[in-house]
């Protein structure tokens, strides 16, 4: 396979991911995502960000999470996040400073 092609079959790779995460699971809440997998839909949008960056294209946090979502993280936790428990809380401090603490 030549180089274009993969480049290619990951970025259709990612842009699923996306559309899974962003229409399809919009029930999946990112704390759980980080808990169980180490990323959610915020170090997607990060990582975005981080690569916009390396090219020299100024983008900051809310404007890649925004590119992400395909909208605002207002509108986001309005219509799809929901309260999470003590439990999960917990959870995410530990994911977290595992997974993301360290890099970002």
């Amino acid at each position: 396979m030549d180089e274009q092609t993969e480049i290619e079959l990951q970025a259709a790779a990612f842009r699923r991911l996306q559309q899974h995460l962003m229409q399809d699971r919009t029930d999946v809440q990112n704390i759980d995502l980080m808990n169980l997998a180490g990323f959610c839909r915020n170090c997607l949008s990060r990582w975005y960000q981080e690569a916009a960056n390396e090219k020299g294209i100024e983008m900051d946090k809310m404007q890649a999470r925004e590119i992400f979502y395909g909208m605002t993280m207002d509108e986001w936790k309005a219509n799809f996040q929901t309260e999470a428990s003590a439990q999960s809380q917990d959870a995410f401090k530990t994911a977290f400073a595992e997974n993301v603490g360290k890099n970002g």
